[in-house]
């Protein structure tokens, strides 16, 4: 598609400076996917001298795609002649997880695991994992959280009107372009899409944080699940032209991780939402699929951290403006000399993150805690 606005690159690096001084913000995400998503909710919500969250949007999610995905690799395991080169990729990515649903007797066409959920049920169930963060902190959520997509992007046909897309084109037609509205993105990006093709003027007054797969230098496929599973929008995010500050999963956030004793020694007992967030650490709903039974030696990454610590101190997260890639059908970044800057992270200041999380959850349940209400 062609971008929907035009800018010279000075334009860019002005609007993707790092913020400075309290920012408008949303939030846009697939809180029930997984335990990162709340994490990453609550500490913008215990920040409010510098983050004015003024909405946070239920993202669709599926694990489906994972499903499809593994019967190819199954096909290419066992009919390899029959199988094409992106199928023995998949192959190569699934194995593991393949076998081990074989040998647990889990057919892969029927198997009813919680993350093979369709992508509205998704939608449905992030919304109520974003009103738990809010119902941790004493927080009121009505007027502040909206549903989003109940489906994928789908290139050809008309966006789908929910009423985050709808608020979120509201709220940034608000928004004066010289103080743009931040939206954080830590799901997929269909909510975004929507709202851009029902507007495309508001790129004028947002910057899009996101985080998804790998570097923009990389030469692999991004299998990286906030990108993978509604390419659509993914794809017209990165050929919008909308100003986004690129964060990568791999292997920069991915650098936020966080092990069972510490998860312990800091969130259990640390009043309401410190219980919430540990409920969440050992029951993920992903470790059924991933054939995680013990807590023993274990550690998760949190991965939506690094949007929030981007914002409330850029130094946390170094980054540089770089060429924005083309996003391919195969998954692989394609370079272009003419494409609009983006700003893209290299690195994360892990021990900094959790310490500044830790002291705001801590502090939650004080009398003179810093929570917006």
């Amino acid at each position: 598609m062609q971008r929907l606005i035009h800018h010279p690159d000075d334009w860019y690096a002005a609007r993707l400076a790092p913020p400075a001084g309290r920012v408008r913000v949303v939030i846009d995400t697939d809180a029930a996917n997984e335990i990162d998503d709340p994490f990453a909710i609550a500490w913008a919500l215990l920040s409010p001298r510098r983050l004015d969250v003024l909405a946070v949007y239920a993202a669709p999610y599926s694990f489906e795609h994972r499903r499809r995905e593994m019967i190819r690799a199954r096909i290419a395991r066992d009919r390899p002649h029959e199988a094409s080169a992106h199928d023995h990729v998949l192959l190569h990515q699934h194995a593991e997880m393949l076998a081990r649903f074989e040998r647990l007797g889990w057919p892969l066409e029927t198997v009813a695991l919680e993350p093979f959920v369709a992508p509205d049920e998704g939608m449905r169930r992030s919304r109520r994992a974003i009103e738990a963060v809010f119902g941790a902190l004493g927080l009121p959520h009505v007027g502040r959280v909206f549903d989003g997509s109940t489906r994928y992007l789908h290139d050809g046909t008309a966006a789908e009107r929910s009423d985050a897309a709808e608020h979120l084109v509201a709220l940034a037609r608000a928004t004066p372009p010289e103080q743009p509205l931040y939206v954080v993105a830590i799901g997929c990006v269909t909510n975004i899409a929507n709202a851009l093709r029902m507007a495309p003027e508001i790129a004028e007054h947002i910057v899009v944080v996101w985080t998804a797969g790998y570097p923009s230098h990389a030469p692999q496929p991004n299998y990286a699940f906030n990108l993978e599973q509604d390419m659509a929008a993914s794809t017209l995010l990165f050929d919008s032209g909308v100003p986004l500050v690129y964060l990568p999963g791999y292997h920069v956030g991915a650098q936020l991780r966080l092990s069972h004793p510490e998860a312990a020694l800091h969130l259990r007992g640390r009043g309401a939402l410190g219980e919430h967030l540990y409920r969440l650490y050992t029951h993920n709903p992903l470790w059924p699929m991933l054939g995680i039974e013990s807590l023993h030696g274990h550690s998760w990454v949190i991965w939506d951290l690094i949007n929030i610590a981007w914002l409330l101190n850029p130094a946390w997260v170094p980054s540089e403006l770089v060429r924005t890639p083309r996003l391919r059908s195969d998954r692989r970044w394609a370079r272009g000399r003419m494409r609009q800057p983006m700003r893209e992270a290299h690195a994360v200041q892990r021990d900094a993150i959790f310490a500044d999380l830790f002291a705001k959850i801590d502090g939650a349940g004080q009398p003179s805690t810093d929570v917006a209400r």
